[in-house]
C-alpha cells in the first residue's frame, strides 16, 4: 500500500519535508499580542521559513457553557496582529512555536531573534516536531491531494478553515497548484 501523499503532486517551489530542520520555541511566559507580533515578524524575516505553527490556550469568541453561555468574551490577549502584511485575529495565546526551516543559517537567525525580542528565559529545541507522512486522519480530513505543509497542523476535530496560512511577500499565486490541477493529476474526487 502506498502513502496517500505519494500519488499527489507537489508545487515545484516546495522543498521535500525530509530535507528541512524543525525548531520548537517554548517561552516561559505566555506572550502578549504585541510581543507575538514582534517575534513572528522577526521570524518571518528569515528566507528559509517553510511553515510556522503557533500553539497555546484557545481564546474563545463566546462563553461555551455555564450561566454566561452565549455571551461575547472580551479577553485582553484577543487582538489582531500583523505578520507579513496580513492582519491575523489571534485565536490562541502564544505559548509555543514550532517552525520548519530550510537550513542551519535560518535556525541561528531565529535563535538570535528570540534572544532580542524575548527578555525572559525560553527553551529552544531543534528536532522533529511535525509529522512527515500523512496519517489516516490527514487522509480523511484533507484527501489524497493534501498539501504536505499542512500535515500535523490541525487537531483531528478542528475545522480546516482555522488554519491561517501566512504567505511571504515574494510568493506569488502562480506557485500554488489549483484544486482542478491536483484532481486531474492524482485522480482524487472531491
Amino acid at each position: 500500500m502506498t502513502n496517500p501523499t505519494e500519488s499527489g503532486t507537489k508545487c515545484p517551489e516546495q522543498p521535500e519535508l525530509g530535507d528541512t530542520l524543525q525548531i520548537e520555541i517554548v517561552p516561559q511566559r505566555i506572550l502578549s499580542p504585541e510581543t507575538s507580533e514582534k517575534l513572528l515578524g522577526r521570524i518571518y524575516e528569515c528566507d528559509g521559513i517553510v511553515r510556522v505553527m503557533v500553539q497555546g490556550s484557545r481564546l474563545p469568541d463566546m462563553v461555551g457553557y455555564g450561566p454566561g453561555k452565549g455571551e461575547k468574551v472580551s479577553h485582553p490577549l484577543k487582538k489582531q496582529i500583523e505578520v507579513e502584511g496580513q492582519e491575523i485575529n489571534m485565536r490562541v495565546s502564544l505559548g509555543r512555536l514550532r517552525i520548519e526551516v530550510l537550513d542551519e543559517e535560518c535556525v541561528e537567525q531565529i535563535r538570535l531573534a528570540c534572544k532580542e525580542v524575548l527578555n525572559f528565559p525560553f527553551e529552544f529545541y531543534v528536532g522533529t516536531f511535525f509529522k512527515k507522512h500523512a496519517t489516516v486522519v490527514d487522509y480523511a480530513k484533507m484527501g489524497p491531494c493534501a498539501d504536505e505543509t499542512l500535515l500535523g497542523m490541525t487537531d483531528p476535530k478542528a475545522k480546516l478553515d482555522q488554519i491561517i496560512y501566512i504567505k511571504k511577500d515574494e510568493d506569488s499565486e502562480d506557485d500554488n497548484i489549483s484544486d482542478e490541477e491536483c484532481k486531474s493529476t492524482c485522480g482524487c474526487n472531491d
